[in-house]
C-alpha cells in the first residue's frame, strides 16, 4: 500500500502528531522532566511506526515538503529578528566571554565528529550530521541543514542528525545537574542571597519580561506588522542566499533571510523608524517550528541507520563526555569559579547538547536546591536565544565548503 499525503494532508497529519506529543507530554512526567518538545514526541513515534509499516512490507509513506520548507524558512527567519545588538550589550562581558566559549565548543564538536568519521572511514560530513548540527544546533538546526549535507552527497544525513539530535537533547538534561552539582559541592559554592531580604525575583531574563509587558498588546495589527517583517526578509534574503550561491558558498537558504531579519531588527532599534515585534515573531517561528519539526521528523526513515548504528552511537558518546569535560574545566573557569559560573556550566550541558528549554530546566533544578542564580538566568537564555545559531551556522558554513 502507498500512501501519498498532498500539501493539505501533510499540515493535517503534522498537527495531529503535534497533538499526539502534547497530550503524551501532559501525560508522561519523564518527557517534561527532560523538556522532551511535543513534535519530538509525536514525531518520532509515527517514524517508529512508519519503519516497522516499511519493513514488514505494509505500506510506503511520502509525504510533501512545501510547507515544512516554508515553515522551516520562517522560523529561522524569527531567529535571525531576535539578534539584537542593544540587547547583547546590556550582556556585557559575561555574554561576550560565553559567546566565545559556545564558538569554541561548536568547533569541537565538529572536529570530533569529523575524525570520528574518518577513523570510522565515512564520508567526513558524518561528522558534521553528529556534530554541532545536532547539539548545540538540536532538531530545528538538524532538519535544515540535513538536506544541504545530503546534497553534497552524505546519504540520510537528515535522519542521522535528527537521531542524534533525540540523543544529545536526553543526554543534555542527564548530563547538566550532576556536572553542577559536583562543582558546587567540590569548591564549597554558594548562592548570593539578596540583601535586603526581598523576595527573589522570577528567573526570568530582561527580554522574556519584555516580551511579557507587551503581550499586554497583542493584537492583529502587531502580528501582520510582525509577520510582514519577517516575510520581507525572507524575500530579500532570498538575493542575499542567491549572492553567496554564486560566489561558490554552500549553506542552508535561510541564512539570507537571518541576516536581512537581523539588519531590520537593529535599525527598528537604533532608528526607531518603524515598531519592533520581537514577542510577536517569537510565537510565530514557534508555530512554525513545531509544524516544521512534525513534518521532518515524519519523513524519517529510520531503517537507513542500521548500518551506521556502532559508529554514530560512538561519536555520540564521546561527544557527551567532551561537553561535560568542557563544562566543568572550561565554562566554569572561564565565567568566574562561583556559584553563577557553576549554574551557567550547568545549562550549558542543556543547550550543549539539546536546546535552551533543556538549558533552563538544568538552571532550575540547580536552583531549586541551591538558591537563585540571576546572572546565569539572563546570559544563557541569552546566547541560547540570539548567538548560538549564527555561530553555529556561521561555523558550519566554513567547514562544509572546506569538506565538500
Amino acid at each position: 500500500m502507498t500512501i501519498e499525503l498532498n500539501l493539505y494532508q501533510t499540515l493535517a497529519a503534522a498537527v495531529a502528531v503535534f497533538f499526539l506529543g502534547s497530550f503524551l507530554k501532559d501525560r508522561v512526567s519523564i518527557f517534561r522532566e527532560y523538556c522532551i518538545p511535543a513534535p519530538v514526541i509525536g514525531g518520532t513515534i509515527f517514524s517508529i511506526v512508519n519503519c516497522i509499516l516499511y519493513t514488514q512490507g505494509i505500506w510506503n509513506y511520502s509525504q510533501d515538503t512545501v510547507m515544512q520548507n516554508w515553515c522551516m524558512m520562517l522560523f529561522f527567519t524569527s531567529i535571525g529578528y531576535m539578534a539584537s545588538i542593544r540587547l547583547i550589550k546590556k550582556g556585557g562581558l559575561l555574554v561576550v566571554k560565553m559567546a566565545f566559549l559556545v564558538f569554541l565548543l561548536i568547533v569541537i564538536q565538529d572536529l570530533v565528529g569529523v575524525t570520528f568519521a574518518n577513523a570510522f572511514s565515512l564520508n567526513p560530513l558524518m561528522g558534521l550530521a553528529d556534530g554541532s548540527i545536532p547539539l548545540v544546533g538540536g532538531h530545528g538546526t538538524s532538519g535544515s541543514f540535513g538536506p544541504v549535507l545530503e546534497a553534497l552527497g552524505l546519504k540520510d544525513a537528515t535522519t542521522i542528525a535528527f537521531a542524534a539530535a533525540t540523543f544529545g537533547l536526553v543526554s543534555g538534561s542527564f548530563l547538566g545537574g550532576p556536572v553542577g552539582e559536583l562543582l558546587i559541592r567540590r569548591f564549597h559554592l554558594k548562592s548570593d542571597e539578596d540583601e535586603n531580604g526581598d523576595e527573589v525575583p522570577e528567573n526570568r531574563t530582561e527580554h522574556e519580561i519584555e516580551g511579557d509587558d507587551a503581550a499586554a498588546y497583542l493584537n492583529m495589527d502587531r502580528f501582520m506588522y510582525a509577520f510582514g517583517q519577517l516575510l520581507l526578509a525572507m524575500g530579500l534574503g532570498t538575493y542575499v542566499s542567491q549572492f553567496f550561491i554564486n560566489i561558490g558558498l554552500v549553506f542552508p537558504g535561510y541564512i539570507g533571510a537571518m541576516l536581512v531579519a537581523a539588519v531590520i531588527r537593529n535599525i527598528s532599534d537604533m532608528t526607531g523608524l518603524f515598531g519592533c515585534y520581537q514577542r510577536e515573531s517569537e510565537v510565530l517561528g514557534g508555530i512554525c517550528l513545531n509544524v516544521f519539526l512534525s513534518c521532518a521528523l515524519m519523513s524519517l526513515k529510520l531503517w537507513q541507520l542500521a548500518d551506521l548504528a556502532i559508529p554514530l552511537i560512538a561519536t555520540l558518546i564521546v561527544q557527551v563526555s567532551i561537553m561535560g569535560l568542557f563544562a566543568y574545566f572550561v565554562i566554569f573557569r572561564v565565567m568566574g569559579r562561583n556559584y553563577e559560573a557553576a549554574v551557567m556550566a550547568s545549562g550549558s550541558c542543556g543547550f550543549g547538547l539539546g536546546a535552551t528549554p533543556n538549558a533552563i530546566a538544568n538552571m532550575n533544578a540547580m536552583c531549586e536546591r541551591f538558591g537563585p542564580a540571576h546572572t546565569a538566568y539572563f546570559v544563557i537564555p541569552l546566547i541560547g536565544a540570539f548567538v548560538v545559531d549564527f555561530l553555529n551556522a556561521s561555523v558550519l558554513m566554513v567547514l562544509m565548503n572546506i569538506l565538500k
